[in-house]
């Protein structure tokens, strides 16, 4: 599940399947997991997202440019991916120096606790 903001408008999208347009666009990307990081990626101009609203009822959104960039950026999210896995090769060797380089690189990470309640099966 992810939520967006674009244009003024927010909506949620939960189990989210894609359609992807042929046609492509190229243009900035940047991801709050990786702070003070764009390259242009190329992504599909339009797409048709379906799933589910947060109140578990069926929904269609058809977006294009900068919406349609959202949804496959947060789709991937889901999925594991980050905008610098679909670079191409130069640019994502540019971008990972850049990681590197950054000064939050190497920093310790976060540790992750399982909680100490019921999970009903999930999380374990």
């Amino acid at each position: 599940m992810f939520t967006w903001y674009v244009d003024g408008e927010v909506g949620h999208l939960v189990n989210p399947r894609l359609t992807l347009s042929d046609e492509l666009q190229d243009g900035p990307e940047g991801c709050l997991s990786i702070p003070e990081l764009t390259f242009d990626c190329r992504r599909a101009l339009r797409v048709v997202a379906e799933g589910f609203d947060m109140h578990g009822e069926p929904v269609r959104i058809e977006g294009s440019e900068l919406l349609a960039r959202a949804l496959q950026h947060e789709t991937d999210h889901l999925d594991g991916i980050l905008f610098v896995d679909r670079l191409d090769p130069a640019a994502r060797k540019a971008a990972m120096k850049e990681i590197r380089e950054s000064e939050w690189f190497g920093l310790e990470r976060p540790r992750v606790k399982v909680s100490p309640h019921p999970t009903g099966g999930f999380g374990r």
